[in-house]
């Protein structure tokens, strides 16, 4: 596991979180709520500038793992309470579309990911068709080529997806018998008959092709397939995080930053940018999903409060929610802390 897919795995995550911020961030500003300092990073200030407009720090800091959109009065801006640009003093909606936005724009970061993966890796049933053909083989003698699309083999239609149709077709072969083939090359269609090769090697008859039966996503195909990818690995999550609440099972397999970013530059140094591309989705989807949790601390939790105030007419007593949200940040400090010492273990155990 070289530096650099360690580094690679580390942007990763700090984009993912970096997103989710700026969801709140552009929620806040779309709908007046004014945004007191917007972070990329965690640690001392780097660089920092004043927006005059709106009156936002803007600040880089040197720990790439995430960053934070401080709102005027929250629970990290004590002071600020009664400064009439308080997050409280905003409409309820306008606070609830805020914090909603930041897991919505990991699912869309999830999404367009999905469309650039599908795009450039994605693959779909086809008709079977020849991607090899062997030199001195009986397919090559009848002239057949790479390409060409299989139609019908012994008069029978070889289906769409099944590139073992041709296979099983020549099995059933009586000895010497030939095999009538139909194949489609550009807009001709052209049948021959093929006499398979017994191979001693391999125990069967052989032609000589190889077959495939998936091809390329079209154009069309991109954004149906990149949402159906992300609805199934929404629903994997769901059911996963479902058991781990309800059963623990997977508590083992459970991974803090550490573990994340040893996942993630393994998995990319051996798959590539397929795999590193189809990991951010997952992660960003997960990302999503956990934070809409109704766990204290986490955006989810603040949803709650939002609709307990909508029904009520009035919030929820300040010192009650701030006491709920402190607390939970002390009980995720303190999962991350687990899980962090789970990941080290793992670690050293090799």
């Amino acid at each position: 596991m070289t530096i650099l897919y360690i580094l690679l795995a580390i942007f990763l995550l700090g984009v993912l979180i970096t997103v989710h911020e700026f969801g709140h961030f552009i929620a806040a500003r779309l709908t007046g709520i004014a945004v007191k300092e917007f972070a990329v990073g965690f640690g001392p200030k780097l660089i920092k500038w004043r927006s005059k407009k709106h009156d936002t720090l803007f600040a880089l800091r040197p720990i790439p793992l995430g960053g934070y959109c401080m709102f005027y009065g929250d629970e990290t801006d004590p002071e600020g309470v009664n400064d009439p640009r308080a997050f409280d003093r905003a409409k309820v909606w306008k606070r609830a579309l805020t914090v909603f936005s930041g897991p919505l724009m990991n699912f869309v970061l999830a999404f367009v990911l999905a469309v650039v993966l599908m795009a450039g890796y994605g693959m779909t049933v086809v008709q079977p068709y020849l991607d090899t053909v062997e030199a001195g083989m009986p397919a090559q003698a009848a002239g057949l080529l790479p390409g060409d699309v299989l139609l019908s083999a012994g008069g029978e239609a070889l289906p769409i997806g099944d590139a073992s149709a041709l296979t099983a077709a020549i099995a059933k072969l009586a000895p010497g018998e030939s095999l009538p083939l139909t194949v489609r090359r550009g807009e001709e269609t052209i049948t021959v008959s093929i006499a398979p090769m017994w191979d001693e090697a391999e125990g069967r008859n052989r032609i000589g092709v190889g077959i495939k039966a998936y091809g390329p996503l079209q154009s069309g195909q991109w954004l149906p397939a990149a949402f159906d990818s992300c609805v199934y690995a929404s629903t994997v999550i769901l059911k996963s995080l479902g058991a781990l609440f309800t059963t623990g099972e997977g508590i083992q397999d459970a991974a803090g930053p550490i573990g994340v970013v040893q996942l993630v530059a393994e998995q990319t140094r051996t798959g590539g940018l397929e795999t590193f591309l189809n990991l951010a989705v997952i992660i960003s989807i997960n990302l999503g999903l956990v934070n809409l949790l109704p766990i204290p601390g986490l955006d989810g939790s603040r949803l709650v409060f939002f609709l307990i105030e909508a029904i009520r007419r009035k919030p929820v007593s300040r010192k009650i929610e701030t006491a709920v949200h402190l607390t939970g940040y002390a009980l995720l400090l303190g999962l991350m802390a687990f899980f962090t010492f789970q990941d080290v273990g793992r670690l050293l155990g090799g």
